[in-house]
């Protein structure tokens, strides 16, 4: 199973693609599936992952109507992809504009995924738990 972690700083194209960085590309030589991910960021899935996750949705769409459209929400925004020789996946319209990517992005290894961050909303969102790290979780 594939695991990600690491920190990259790329920049969206014109055409709206960013590169992804070499040492996850082997993990998408078949490609891979970008899907939005709560908290405003993009989740990139290795093909096995995504078919993880699908399991998961299909179970959860069976718990309510709210979950359903949760679901179905995430399955039609759900977008399967190639990296190109030189690394670099486009990002489609929706989802860059579902996680605000404008310019900067972060590539991130998120353990069993890559995420893509608009750099401002993760500084909001996520970078605040630094301070847990230094300090400890009763910092």
């Amino acid at each position: 199973m594939a695991r990600f972690f690491g920190r990259h700083e790329h920049s969206l194209d014109d055409k709206g693609r960013v590169i992804l960085p070499a040492k996850f590309r082997t993990h998408f030589e078949h490609g891979g599936y970008l899907a939005p991910e709560q908290d405003g960021c993009l989740s990139l899935w290795t093909p096995e992952q995504f078919e993880v996750q699908m399991d998961a949705m299909i179970e959860r769409a069976s718990t309510s109507r709210s979950d359903r459209n949760l679901v179905r929400l995430w399955a039609s925004t759900s977008h399967e992809l190639e990296i190109d020789r030189q690394g670099r996946m486009a990002i489609p319209p929706r989802l860059r504009e579902y996680a605000g990517l404008a310019s900067e992005v972060l590539v991130l290894g998120a353990i069993d995924r890559v995420e893509l961050w608009d750099r401002q909303t993760w500084d909001e969102k996520v970078l605040p738990e630094e301070a847990r790290l230094t300090q400890g979780d009763d910092g």
